[in-house]
């Protein structure tokens, strides 16, 4: 049997020991220990957590994503339930722009009509908790697409679960809240005014009212996503900053045109109030991409040069915003550009 082995190699992982060295010497034949085995390759720390990656087939991550979805519909369904609890007050949040707006345009009484029967109970009572729910699960949703992605991510970049969450649901939040507050408002206002010089009396069904509602609500929060969209696509190496920067011409004109669709009335202004923070939230989504690149190849943040950066754009914006809802300001096409 042993004889048969000799001149084959070893087979993998089998330990062959090394016979002693013999040297002859003028004094006689020395035995010498053998030479230690070579040291095996270094391996490097992301080769070494690559290989702890789940492997998981196509058939598995067909699985993972059908369980993922039935999680995030039953998270909705209950956030369904308890948006059908307050759907009467929801309703007057929804329909508060359109009252302030029959009302500064002189319109008596300053109500919204139905044109169906249905269309009360489809409205109030299905489409509009639906909507918020959309909202208020929206942290458990994106928590289920991180979720999904996340076995084909590095172990330090799946510390970023929790940031992601509350960044994206939050950014999500915030453009529903800066599309209800500020855009909607002006260009609802704007849209009802139109025909009145014309002797046309405003008269909105709620269907049509509540249509347009979640257009610009929905188109907002969406395009608030721009800066996660971005750093997770840096994240999983599909784009870099470098990239980005280099054809920033491109994005902008690709906002610019995205803004003329979601805006609903036809006007510059209201044009700009949206393009102006979706390309911020651009170089948002560039920075923080810019961010990761540099700690992957192990380079300093410079954090304190960014939170400045992100404080001061804040308190321009909040700013102006609180200057629109408390006084009442709006913009005019020369200086100061905000004028009661």
């Amino acid at each position: 049997m042993d004889d048969d082995k000799r001149g084959l190699p070893p087979l993998e992982g089998e330990i062959v020991a090394t016979p002693p060295v013999e040297v002859v010497t003028e004094t006689g034949l020395i035995r010498r220990p053998p030479p230690p085995p070579p040291l095996p390759p270094a391996v490097e720390p992301e080769d070494e957590e690559e290989d702890h990656m789940l492997r998981m087939s196509f058939m598995e991550h067909l699985e993972e994503l059908r369980n993922r979805i039935i999680r995030a519909l039953y998270g909705l369904g209950i956030a369904f339930v308890l948006s059908l609890g307050f759907a009467n007050k929801l309703w007057d949040f929804v329909s508060d722009p359109a009252v302030d707006a029959l009302k500064h345009l002189n319109v008596n009484p300053p109500r919204l009509v139905i044109l169906t029967p249905m269309e009360a109970f489809s409205v109030i009572w299905v489409e509009l908790p639906l909507l918020a729910s959309v909202f208020l699960a929206s942290p458990w949703i994106v928590y289920q697409v991180w979720a999904f992605i996340s076995p084909g991510l590095y172990k330090k970049e799946k510390r970023l679960a929790l940031p992601f969450v509350l960044l994206t649901a939050g950014l999500f939040i915030t453009g529903g809240c800066f599309a209800y507050f500020l855009a909607f408002r002006y260009g609802l206002e704007f849209l009802l005014g139109i025909g009145m010089t014309n002797g046309v009396t405003p008269m909105v069904s709620i269907t049509e009212y509540f249509d347009l509602f979640v257009n610009v609500t929905l188109g907002v929060a969406l395009v608030f996503e721009l800066p996660v969209v971005i750093f997770l696509l840096t994240l999983l190496r599909l784009l870099s900053p470098r990239f980005l920067l280099r054809h920033s011409r491109y994005a902008i004109l690709a906002i610019v045109i995205a803004a003329a669709i979601i805006t609903p009335t036809p006007d510059v202004f209201n044009l700009m109030l949206f393009a102006i923070p979706m390309c911020a939230l651009y170089f948002v989504g560039v920075f923080a991409g810019l961010a990761l690149v540099m700690r992957r190849e192990g380079r300093a943040v410079p954090w304190r040069t960014i939170v400045l950066l992100a404080l001061s754009l804040l308190l321009i914006g909040g700013g102006i915003a609180f200057a629109i809802l408390h006084y009442h300001v709006h913009f005019v096409h020369k200086w100061p550009y905000l004028t009661k």
